[in-house]
């Protein structure tokens, strides 16, 4: 068919007019539907708000460019010899399935209905019954290893564990290099006390480990071979690790807080609540964060002694500070850097009790007499580390959660807490930290947030369509794209997190822009019957309806399938990604995949059975059929 100039521009315009609208207004319900996205805080607002960004700029763009350009864009290229529809082999190909499953679906709406709503209700249960976590992990590629011995360890010792793990981590074949340290820098902002001690594990490429092995594998195998006595051991990132203590003070997944006005007591009650975890399944790397059992050397001056050799205190402080502690004697100029010259007594004449008393005094009477005369010395129990938080002292009892979900795991050990924790001093109360504090912030947000935006979509629809009905016919499509979402979520096996509430808000944009599709050529087929035989009840029968609702299905085929086939190619491919980041990515495009397959059946299928029924009960209600105006 070969169509003159004005004839093909005027085609083009009123097919503009007729799609265009709704195209412009599902790309606004689809940025709308991002809105939670940017609402988000703390670490998955600054994850997931430049996917927020990108897509809503993209999208602006997309609005104009398909209101604007795309029509002048059409009346270049479409031109010569145009050819049907059903010319296409796939379009035909197509049709023929659709054309007898759409049938069916009229003749049997009541079943077809209640296969979609069984479908619904199947995935409630699903859906209650996924674990939760605040994001997914990232396979960082690396292992941060945290083991805690006692807090008065020596020096010695603790570089005696040092050398023992790494010999025992690099006899792992997976395992490229390690490098662990004990203690902290000269710096007051890393507190770790020489009884923590940190091994970094680089990993070889995952081409070269052993077949079948993983991550995981290598982990419990590294935890088995380092159970040393005295020593707790802690598997993390290193990443994930530094998020966690500058976000919440915990390096581990999850912690609870304790807090008080004693140390003691505060010690007591972390016990308690330690032993109410051991048995919870999935809380691993578990102990309390030491509060008691630091050794320190107490020097106990004796004033009427002082007073028999003529001594003050401000002398033997003198001494002892220089001794022990060093005494700055001038500086050292090298270059541009200045470095302080101290001096003190050399190791072996301060490293026992025995020795430090034996420390030299000069007195004005007596000559030189030793410390021990003037001081009892010794060494004596105190708190390690003091940690406090709202004018408060704070414990803590620490533990990773592996082969479980986080939030199952916090529910149960809540649920253990209370039955099994009794005695608890008045003042002294418990706070949940770490991942599941984060958790509890972003669902929070979320469960204010996406009703919302719902009920935001669905004024934009009834803008869009002057219509409650219409607007609502649109609206029920989200449950159902949930369906398929849910359903390989499940089967996929992933928790439901940020990364997957992110990817189900993105897909109430999908399938309400897909319904919309579908609902203007319903809509155009009905005014295509009432142009064609009147707007009665006389004049127009059921049968009528239903020939006209199949037609404005059916022959429309092809700008629905090219709808969802877009989101389908563009999401699939990354189901087979690997590397870095593919572990957030994944759980995104899982409920988008499915969401969008389930939602086109709801709309290729179902909608067309609920409009017809919808003009069914118009025609015998009102004696004609509700025309709406989809040119706008």
């Amino acid at each position: 068919m070969i169509l003159d100039k004005e004839t093909r521009l005027r085609i083009i315009e009123k097919a503009s007019k007729q799609v265009g609208p709704s195209v412009f207004w599902s790309t606004v319900i689809v940025i709308t539907s991002f809105l939670p996205v940017f609402l988000l805080t703390g670490q998955e607002g600054k994850l997931f708000s430049p996917l927020a960004w990108t897509k809503t700029f993209i999208l602006i763009v997309d609005a104009i460019v398909a209101i604007t350009l795309t029509p002048v864009l059409i009346s270049f290229f479409l031109k010569g010899k145009l050819k049907e529809d059903n010319v296409n082999p796939i379009n035909r190909g197509m049709e023929r399935v659709y054309g007898p499953l759409l049938r069916w679906c009229l003749k049997w709406r009541k079943t077809t209905i209640g296969i979609n709503v069984l479908a619904l209700l199947v995935a409630i249960p699903m859906l209650f019954s996924l674990g939760t976590e605040f994001m997914p992990p990232l396979n960082e590629g690396s292992i941060l290893f945290m083991p805690v011995t006692l807090p008065d360890v020596s020096n010695a010792e603790a570089k005696r564990i040092l050398q023992v793990q790494d010999k025992i981590i690099k006899s792992v074949p997976e395992v490229d290099q390690v490098l662990g340290k004990a203690g902290r820098a000269s710096t007051a902002t890393d507190n770790s006390p020489i009884s923590m001690i940190e091994t970094i594990i680089m990993l070889k490429p995952q081409s070269e480990w052993r077949e079948g092995i993983t991550k995981q594998d290598i982990v419990q195998e590294l935890d088995e071979k380092l159970q040393i006595p005295g020593v707790v051991n802690g598997w993390t990132q290193p990443i994930i690790n530094r998020i966690n203590m500058l976000a919440t003070g915990i390096r581990t997944d999850v912690g609870v807080k304790v807090y008080g006005q004693n140390l003691d007591s505060v010690y007591a009650v972390s016990e308690k609540v330690k032993s109410a975890l051991e048995t919870v399944p999935g809380v691993k790397d578990l102990y309390v964060e030491p509060i008691t059992g630091g050794k320190y050397l107490e020097i106990d001056i004796n004033r009427e002694a002082l007073g028999r050799y003529g001594l003050t205190v401000d002398d033997v402080n003198m001494t002892i500070e220089s001794a022990l502690g060093g005494a700055s004697i001038g500086n050292t100029i090298e270059g541009r850097e200045r470095f302080s010259i101290n001096v003190r007594l050399a190791q072996e004449y301060r490293n026992s009790i025995e020795r430090i008393q034996r420390i030299p005094l000069q007195t004005g009477s007596a000559g030189t007499i030793p410390l021990s005369s003037v001081a009892d010395i010794g060494f004596t129990d105190g708190p390690p580390m003091i940690n406090s938080e709202n004018a408060q002292l704070r414990g803590a009892v620490l533990f990773n959660v592996r082969d479980r979900d986080v939030g199952s795991t916090v529910e149960e050990a809540m649920e253990r807490i209370n039955a099994e924790v009794e005695g608890i001093p008045e003042g002294y109360y418990l706070e949940w930290s770490g991942q599941w504090e984060n958790q509890v912030r972003a669902t929070q947000t979320l469960q204010i947030i996406i009703p919302l935006v719902l009920v935001v979509i669905f004024l934009i629809l009834y803008i869009s369509f002057k219509s409650f009905k219409e607007a609502l016919l649109n609206l029920i499509t989200i449950p159902f794209a949930l369906v398929g979402g849910v359903f390989i979520v499940y089967f996929y096996g992933v928790n439901l997190s940020v990364a997957v509430a992110v990817g189900f808000i993105a897909l109430f944009g999908l399938a309400i822009e897909t319904a919309m599709v579908m609902v203007v050529y319903l809509n155009e087929a009905m005014k295509e019957l009432v142009e064609t035989k009147g707007n009665s009840s006389e004049t127009i029968t059921k049968q009528d309806i239903r020939d006209y609702v199949f037609m404005g299905a059916a022959k429309r085929l092809r700008p629905k399938i090219m709808t969802v086939s877009v989101a389908l190619f563009g999401l699939i491919p990354v189901l087979w990604a690997t590397g870095v980041g593919t572990d957030v990515m994944i759980p995104i495009v899982l409920p988008m995949i499915g969401g969008v397959f389930t939602s086109s059946i709801h709309i290729l299928l179902v909608t067309p059975v609920v409009f017809e029924m919808t003009k069914e009960y118009e025609l015998k209600k009102h004696g004609k059929l509700e025309i709406y105006d989809v040119k706008h």
